[in-house]
């Protein structure tokens, strides 16, 4: 996986929820990353989305754009009649906390599975508004079951996770991509404790400013961090500082030249030479 960049960042004001605006934010992100991708490139375009963003606006604007989808659905009726359809056979086990490999037959011990079922989402609005594609659920038993029954259940009771997707992956490969969705809340944590921990300021327009900023912020430390040859791209913001951008260094004048007398025995020194030569060198031939 490559190192994370931010394509697009919004301020909202406090009170407005998390889907506020979603679809044009959306739509807006994939006309960047369409921008971005060359002629020749290709694979799949993927939103991955919680259940605060399971919404007909959003959903629209990913397939307006050609992009797939993969969004955790609220536990509606539509969904819950869905999940109650999947038949007992079609559930497979995955590998999930605590699972185990079996060495014989190759599959999988765990309590997880998945199953998926066709799903047509949105079927309360017009014909041409709804949008078909899958469910995929994955189930693991209850552990907590409700207090005061005055009996042990009769039969095994799940807790249910289900998300809508209309990507072509298999329904194993599907459930894993969905999870990995919860990078962003890395990268969330990782402003929190850099740049935005200095948020709010009192003034909107101000707070709008200083989230551009921590955005491009971000992303060049991101490529500063993929330069080096120890791949600093997928570390936090703080250890990207500490290692390659904060250099205990000393600056001095000698025959009308500047010289930069960096630490003896410095464990990032190949590091920062190589981020130094791309950046400060000769431009290097573009590959074709």
């Amino acid at each position: 996986m490559s190192a994370p960049i931010i394509i697009g960042s919004r301020l909202r004001k406090g009170a407005a929820g998390s889907p506020r605006g979603a679809g044009k934010f959306v739509g807006d992100i994939l006309a960047t990353v369409r921008r971005l991708r060359s002629q020749t490139a290709s694979g799949l375009v993927l939103v991955r989305a919680d259940s605060a963003f399971y919404g007909h606006a959003v959903v629209a604007a990913a397939h307006r754009a050609g992009a797939k989808v993969s969004i955790t659905a609220r536990m509606d009726p539509a969904v819950k009649r869905a999940i109650a359809a999947i038949a007992d056979d079609a559930w497979t086990t995955i590998e999930y906390t605590d699972a185990i490999r079996d060495e014989t037959t190759g599959k999988w011990i765990s309590s997880a599975e998945v199953a998926e079922i066709p799903f047509t989402a949105f079927s309360s609005r017009r014909l041409s508004e709804r949008i078909t594609g899958r469910l995929v659920v994955r189930r693991i038993p209850e552990l907590n079951p409700f207090e005061g029954t005055g009996q042990p259940t009769l039969f095994d009771t799940h807790r249910f996770h289900a998300f809508f997707t209309t990507s072509t992956l298999d329904t194993v490969t599907a459930d894993k991509t969905h999870r990995q969705h919860a990078i962003i809340e890395q990268i969330n944590a990782d402003l929190k404790d850099s740049a935005l921990a200095h948020l709010p300021s009192g003034i909107f327009t101000a707070n709008a400013a200083w989230l551009v900023l921590a955005t491009i912020a971000f992303n060049l430390s991101r490529a500063v961090g993929t330069l080096t040859s120890t791949d600093l791209g997928k570390a936090r913001s703080g250890t990207i500082r500490r290692k390659l951008i904060q250099v205990p260094a000393r600056i001095s004048t000698s025959a009308r030249k500047l010289r930069l007398h960096l630490p003896a025995s410095w464990p990032w020194e190949d590091g920062w030479q190589a981020v130094f030569t791309a950046a400060c060198g000769p431009p290097r031939t573009a590959t074709i």
